[in-house]
């Protein structure tokens, strides 16, 4: 089993490109959305996609618990006392729907409660980012082999003298956010949809993302590993560390901000 953190970011790299096949294919074509027991929608490539990655997770990390969303939704409950992995087949199911290509395919390796590992790729806008030791970024076409040696270092940025650059959610940006964002003296916002919100931060594209609204932990975890190998943190809104493995909320994140930088 690979205990390296960059090599595993890498094998899972490898794996979101696997994954992104049958996403594609359902994205080329006509599509309905389901309605989960939570009110989220959930289409044929979020099953089809969690399906390869999970057989090729067995085969990477045997005996690792793996928290995915659609298993999640259909009653698998693993222990996770020790270390384990995060699986969102399709982050941004409503960008999906919408046909915006700003969805992500997530995959994150959870330690000590916090993320360690982690890829977040976008195969619409062929392009992946990893998270290990260090951070970087490719571009990957769909279906196209992942080659390690064409990722580049990407890293966060110091925050510029003439204000802050705030990225927020496409779909469920809110007041309370809003609000925040302007308390930290943002002076300028730009949108983007799931997990790509850690990543326009891990790049140096932008300084901060608050999220008030309602997450889970496979929605966070590939982009928050990525974000702090590329020397940034998420916290809590009041500074206090993010945590994983909450199974008191079913998994349900609390309010959290994305920094490029320490806290501000």
């Amino acid at each position: 089993m690979i205990t390296d953190i960059d090599q595993l970011a890498r094998a899972f790299a490898v794996i979101c490109a696997k994954a992104a096949v049958p996403v594609m294919e359902v994205y080329a074509g006509e599509f309905s959305a389901e309605q989960k027991s939570d009110r989220s929608p959930v289409t044929e490539a979020d099953k089809r996609a969690e399906a390869v990655i999970l057989h090729e997770l067995a085969g990477l990390m045997p005996g690792v618990p793996v928290l995915a969303e659609e298993s999640f939704e259909a009653g698998l409950r693993p222990d996770i006392a020790g270390e384990f992995l995060l699986v969102d087949p399709v982050d941004g199911t409503k960008e999906f729907i919408n046909k915006n290509d700003e969805f992500t395919i997530n995959i994150a390796l959870i330690s000590d409660r916090a993320p360690v590992a982690g890829c977040v790729y976008a195969p619409a806008l062929s392009r992946i980012w990893l998270g290990g030791a260090r951070a970087a970024s490719a571009e990957l076409a769909p279906g196209a082999a992942f080659d390690p040696d064409a990722a580049r270092p990407i890293a966060t940025r110091q925050p510029p003298a003439n204000g802050l650059t705030a990225v927020m959610s496409r779909s469920h940006a809110d007041e309370q956010t809003r609000r925040f964002a302007e308390k930290l003296g943002v002076t300028d916002a730009v949108s983007a949809g799931s997990s790509l919100k850690f990543c326009r931060v891990a790049e140096g594209a932008a300084d901060v993302y608050p999220r008030f609204g309602p997450t889970k932990e496979w929605d966070t975890g590939a982009g928050h590993a990525v974000l702090s190998a590329a020397g940034g943190a998420v916290t809590r809104p009041d500074g206090g560390p993010f945590r994983y493995g909450k199974t008191e909320t079913d998994y349900l994140n609390g309010p959290f901000v994305a920094w490029a930088q320490a806290p501000l």
